[in-house]
C-alpha cells in the first residue's frame, strides 16, 4: 500500500501532520484493486501503523486498506461516528468517551501495553516538584475531554489530596501542546506517548507518570456499519489475526521495530527506542478480565464526572467476532 509519505517530514512536521485529516482520508489506495472488502485503519500518531510497516504483516493480506491518521483519540472517533474509518485503536477511556458520544462502535480486540507511556510533564526548572504543587496552577491535558490524559491527572490528584478544582485544567490537541509546551508556554502537561516521549527528551520533567493510575489497555473498536457488512467483518479479522502476529514480531524484533519506527516518524532512535519499548504491540482478544478492568475505569469516570454516564461495557464489546488468534 503507499499513501502519503512521512520520510521526508522534520520531527515538528511529523507531529503537525496529524491534524490535515481530509488530506489523509482522502488518500486513494494505490497498487491495489479498488473492490471490496477494503478497510480503512485508524490510527494515532503513525503509531499502528510504524507497527505493521515494520513487521510486514499486512503484507499478501487479502483485503485492501488504508491508513488514516490522527493526532489524538477525539478526532479518531469523530471519524469512525461519521463512518470515515471502520477500525480505530485508543486507550481504555476514550472508548468509553466514544461511546457515550453515540459512536456506533464494538470493542473486537485488547492491546497490552505499559503505563509508563503517559504521565504529568513540567518543564525541567519548573519548581513543581509534586502532585501537591499543581495546586492553584494550570494543567494542559491532551487531547480532549474523555482522555486517557485526563484520567491520569484525576488519578495523581486524588492520590496527592488535591481537589480538581484547586487546578486549573484546559484542554489542549497534542500538537498544539507540543509546540506550546517546548516554548515554554505550559509548565504542566498531561500527555501520553509519542509526546510524552518527546516532550522528556526535549528538557522535560516527570511529575507523575501513569504506573498505578492507568490500566495500560488500549483497545481496538470496529464501527457497527462494518461489522454488519459481511465482507469487512471478514476483513476485520482477518486484520486482527495480522494485528496479533506484527504483536508478537515485535516483541522477537525490538531493534528492528524501533529502527522502522524512527524512519516512519524521523524521530530520534533513543525517542523511537523508548517509544516502542513500551508501546502497546500485543494484540489479543479481549477477555473477561480486560471488561472488568474496562469497567473499573468506566465507574470511577463516572464518579468523578469524567463522563456524564456510566457505560456497560459488556454491552459495546463484541467477544465472538475474534475469540482467538489464528
Amino acid at each position: 500500500m503507499t499513501d502519503l509519505h512521512p520520510n521526508s517530514f522534520s520531527r515538528r512536521q511529523w507531529l503537525q501532520r496529524a491534524t490535515l485529516l481530509p488530506a489523509l482520508s482522502a488518500v486513494p489506495m494505490l497498487g491495489r484493486a479498488q473492490t471490496p472488502p477494503a478497510l480503512v485503519l485508524g490510527d494515532q500518531a503513525g503509531g499502528l501503523r510504524a507497527l505493521f510497516e515494520a513487521s510486514k504483516a499486512l503484507d499478501g493480506a487479502p483485503f485492501a486498506w488504508r491508513w488514516a491518521n490522527f493526532q489524538g483519540a477525539a478526532p479518531l472517533f469523530e471519524a469512525q461516528r461519521s463512518g470515515a474509518v471502520d477500525t480505530a485503536m485508543a486507550g481504555d477511556l476514550p472508548v468509553l468517551a466514544a461511546a457515550v458520544g453515540k459512536t456506533p462502535l464494538k470493542i473486537v480486540a485488547t492491546r497490552v501495553g505499559k503505563a509508563d507511556s503517559l504521565g504529568i510533564v513540567v518543564q525541567g526548572d519548573s519548581k513543581l516538584r509534586s502532585v501537591a504543587d499543581l495546586r492553584g496552577q494550570t494543567v494542559v491535558v491532551s487531547s480532549a475531554r474523555g482522555s486517557i490524559s485526563q484520567y491520569q491527572l484525576y488519578g495523581a490528584l486524588e492520590e496527592a489530596g488535591v481537589r480538581r478544582e484547586e487546578v486549573t485544567i484546559k484542554f489542549v490537541l497534542p500538537t498544539d501542546a507540543s509546540t506550546a509546551f517546548s516554548s515554554k508556554q505550559i509548565d504542566a502537561w498531561a500527555i501520553f506517548d509519542p509526546y510524552y516521549t518527546v516532550a522528556l527528551q526535549n528538557g522535560g520533567r516527570i511529575l507523575r507518570d501513569g504506573r498505578g493510575i492507568n490500566t495500560a489497555l488500549g483497545f481496538i473498536t470496529a464501527s457497527e456499519e462494518a461489522l454488519a457488512d459481511l465482507g469487512r467483518r471478514k476483513a476485520i479479522v482477518q486484520f486482527l489475526d495480522r494485528l496479533a502476529r506484527a504483536g508478537d514480531w515485535a516483541l522477537a524484533h525490538p531493534e528492528a521495530y524501533a529502527q522502522a519506527y524512527t524512519q516512519l516518524t524521523r524521530l530520534p532512535i533513543e525517542a523511537a527506542r523508548t517509544i516502542t519499548g513500551r508501546a502497546a504491540v500485543t494484540g489479543r482478544p479481549v477477555s473477561e478480565a480486560d471488561i472488568a478492568a474496562l469497567q473499573t475505569v468506566a465507574d470511577r469516570s463516572a464518579r468523578d464526572g469524567i463522563l456524564p454516564v456510566r457505560v456497560d461495557v459488556r454491552a459495546i464489546t463484541d467477544t465472538q467476532l475474534w475469540p482467538r488468534a489464528s
